[in-house]
């Protein structure tokens, strides 16, 4: 008989310890849901007490941390302690950086190879490698930053001259894809709740189902003996995590270390939270959430609150959508502050459908969520097209409708999921401020009023990076709205089409001579609805029942 396999339970250090300098390592991650802090502090103190390991190459579905904590408290020190002479990261390749100004800083400064690719991208990618295949193969990202006609996803100059990183264009039937290509982990660092001493982990406390287990198969596929080290909070005896639980069998497994619970938090601000991992439901109504103040920002939101309303009626049923981050995830908030959560489910790219998602360093939970699939399930949705519409933030948008959403001199955040969702939405609402800079405008109740205006146009003749082409959208059928504060635009056949503006405000001089091309002006150009100016609740629950009652 052989022997009854040993405990997997080791300290950091040792499981660290076998962690070869120049591997490449993936870690999981979104934000600070299944990043594992305290094996990513424990690699970069073990580099820093003995040199090693050092050049690694580190890949990540999103990013493993926000600011001050994960890889951003790796970086600030590698920037402000070692600069140049860091040696601990040669590349990374994450969908978004902008967590950490250090790793943007070192990015801007060449210190390491930078790249990024979508995170649906990402996310496919561990599974394809894993399962043997070159790469993964998308329409995602074409005629963008991330197309090899462009950028090629590569944010710097060192990553431009060495290529660590491929994405090539691939024609399939005269239909135009990407290759998206990168090298093969060596080494997973992962993050569950519980495990047992055969490696079993499952995921019982945490508040998303990342790609985990596709990242540990991809250290180990084509025969490769690739390590897989996992944080977990409790570990626990064989044959007590029921079959069904377990995300990750234990043979994929080599060692697991128990963390402290300062070091593994559900999300930025929140250690642990029963509703957040689903654990206990409370009814979204009794969330106590404090009413959004009249901003812009609520301005904008409940314009884009109208429009899922109005897609509610015309479906005569209830719409599952996709709030981004920034002013577009304030929109969940406003659901529930009109009573609407039974007609507009809202989903996060990280898995949660319904309940309240969580804004800011938090974005990627939800408390009370009624479902959390696996996020790689849940890009299916909407490269698919299967939910019914999305609302995104933008930073630029051109005459022919593309959008760069968060690239900009000085500032490399990367896509994150933004061309995975615009992809595929078939309705898409793109909001955020018309202008950028110091500006005082108040939102009063006959209108808008602008006090002082950004000095930073928005709407401009040429995009800084692509991060959207509207390719054939129109003649697809998928709608196109571009929400301000103060302007709505349409994508038409023959470019943005201005044709909502608000109270207040004179065409002529506050939005047409703020932009660096003309618009098509409607026709019938529109006052925004009144209501949208209200401090009360706009009394959106009572319509929308009134006009499903016809």
């Amino acid at each position: 008989m052989l022997p009854r396999a040993a405990s997997k339970f080791v300290e950091a250090w040792y499981a660290l310890g076998h962690v070869k300098d120049d591997s490449v390592v993936a870690i999981s991650g979104f934000n600070m849901p299944l990043t594992p802090e305290y094996l990513i502090q424990g690699l970069y103190q073990l580099y820093r007490t003995s040199g090693h390991p050092k050049n690694l190459f580190i890949i990540s579905d999103t990013f493993p941390g926000t600011p001050g904590r994960g890889l951003d408290w790796v970086a600030e020190r590698l920037y402000k302690e070692e600069g140049e002479s860091q040696e601990f990261i040669r590349g990374m390749l994450v969908a978004y950086y902008g967590w950490s100004k250090w790793l943007q800083k070192m990015a801007q400064e060449n210190l390491f190879e930078a790249y990024t690719w979508p995170i649906c991208v990402l996310a496919s990618w561990f599974r394809d490698v894993a399962s043997g295949k070159p790469g993964t193969l998308s329409r995602v990202g074409l005629g963008t930053f991330l197309d090899p006609r462009q950028d090629g996803g590569a944010l710097n100059d060192l990553a431009k001259e060495k290529r660590t990183v491929k994405v090539d264009l691939v024609e399939i039937d005269g239909e135009e894809f990407l290759l998206y290509r990168a090298p093969l982990p060596e080494v997973a660092i992962i993050r569950g709740s519980r495990a047992d001493e055969l490696g079993n982990i499952s995921l019982d406390e945490e508040g998303i189902i990342g790609p985990i287990l596709q990242i540990a198969q991809s250290a180990k596929s084509k025969g490769r003996r690739g390590l897989v080290i996992a944080q977990i909070l409790y570990p626990v005896r064989s044959g007590t995590i029921e079959p069904k639980k377990v995300v990750i069998p234990g043979p994929l497994v080599d060692y697991i270390i128990k963390a402290p619970p300062s070091k593994h938090w559900q999300s930025a601000t929140i250690q642990y939270d029963p509703r957040i991992s689903g654990q206990v439901s409370v009814p979204t109504e009794y969330l106590d959430i404090k009413p959004e103040p009249l901003t812009t920002k609520k301005l904008i939101a409940r314009r884009v609150l109208l429009e899922m309303v109005r897609r509610v009626v015309e479906k005569g049923s209830y719409i599952v959508i996709n709030l981004g981050v920034g002013i577009p995830s304030i929109v969940s908030t406003l659901i529930v502050e009109e009573g609407l959560q039974d007609y507009i489910i809202p989903t996060v790219e990280s898995g949660p459908w319904g309940g309240l998602a969580l804004q800011g360093a938090d974005f990627g939970v939800a408390l009370s969520p009624k479902a959390i699939i696996p996020l790689s399930e849940q890009f299916v949705f909407y490269e698919g097209g299967i939910i019914d519409a999305a609302s995104l933030g933008f930073l630029q948008v051109d005459k022919e409708g593309k959008v760069n959403a968060s690239i900009l001199p000085g500032r490399l955040t990367g896509p994150g999921g933004f061309p995975c969702i615009s992809t595929g939405a078939p309705r898409l609402y793109f909001a955020g401020r018309f202008t950028a800079g110091k500006q005082d405008i108040r939102v009063e109740e006959d209108g808008l009023k602008i006090v002082k205006d950004g000095d930073i146009p928005k709407f401009v003749e040429n995009l800084y990076k692509i991060l959207y082409c509207p390719c054939n959208a129109v003649e697809e059928g998928r709608e196109h709205l571009y929400i301000t504060e103060r302007a709505v635009f349409k994508l038409t056949s023959e470019g943005l089409e201005l044709y909502e503006i608000a109270p207040g405000v004179d065409l002529e001089k506050d939005i047409l001579a703020k932009m660096e091309f003309k618009p098509v002006v409607s026709k019938k150009l529109e006052v925004m609805d009144k209501r949208l100016f209200k401090k009360t609740r706009m009394g959106l629950r009572e319509e929308l029942l009134e006009a499903l009652r016809r």
